[in-house]
């Protein structure tokens, strides 16, 4: 078995602070569940999966500008974390105006997606640790409450399917190596798309 990469852990425990005071009283989509251990479970990932101290620290910070102004919290972001953690977060997310909700979901995505080959291989890593997680907690709240999760989402059941298998493909054209999360990402959305059209 591979050894992982040594973790800075002074910076990365700096970055746990940060993320849980950032995110406490958020909680993600589905049953509720706090957004800091959805993120700090996304970072946990990426250490297991041998990444380094920027890309587990922007595991715990990937979605800051879903919440906060690009151009306004860029340097902020900089000067705590470093330029490698901001360009991998900035990667990250689709979000060009946190308050622009109005903005339509699949028009953002497919943008998303058109984007991907572009994005470093540490995006990528965060991204797909990031993903495959999201659709852990989609399986496991189809044990505990059926299609009932789906009234949490604003998306159809299809078109989150539609999103996940779209970013599968793309892991396998543009992420190299990291086999073992790509396969188990892809066994994930398979058994996504077996409950959906069930």
């Amino acid at each position: 078995m591979t050894m992982g990469k040594t973790i800075d852990l002074i910076r990365y425990k700096k970055a746990l602070d940060f993320s849980y005071n950032f995110y406490k009283g958020k909680f993600r989509k589905g049953i509720k569940f706090p957004y800091f251990n959805y993120l700090s479970s996304v970072s946990n990932l990426i250490i297991e999966n041998n990444g380094n101290t920027d890309e587990a620290i922007s595991g715990l910070v990937h979605d800051y500008f879903e919440f906060e102004s690009v151009s306004r919290k860029s340097n902020y972001i900089k000067n705590k974390f470093g330029v490698k953690v901001l360009n991998i977060i900035k990667q990250c997310s689709d979000y060009e105006n946190p308050s622009d909700e109005k903005n339509v979901w699949l028009e953002k995505k497919k943008k998303y997606l058109e984007s991907m080959p572009k994005k470093s291989q540490s995006t990528m890593l965060v991204v797909l640790c990031d993903k495959l997680h999201s659709v852990n907690c989609i399986l496991n709240d189809h044990n505990r409450i059926g299609k009932k999760l789906w009234s949490n989402y604003f998306q159809s059941p299809e078109e989150v399917l539609w999103y996940y298998r779209s970013l599968c493909n793309n892991f396998k054209k543009s992420l190299k190596n990291h086999k073992t999360l790509k396969d188990k990402f892809q066994r994930n959305v398979n058994e996504l798309q077996y409950r959906i059209k069930k």
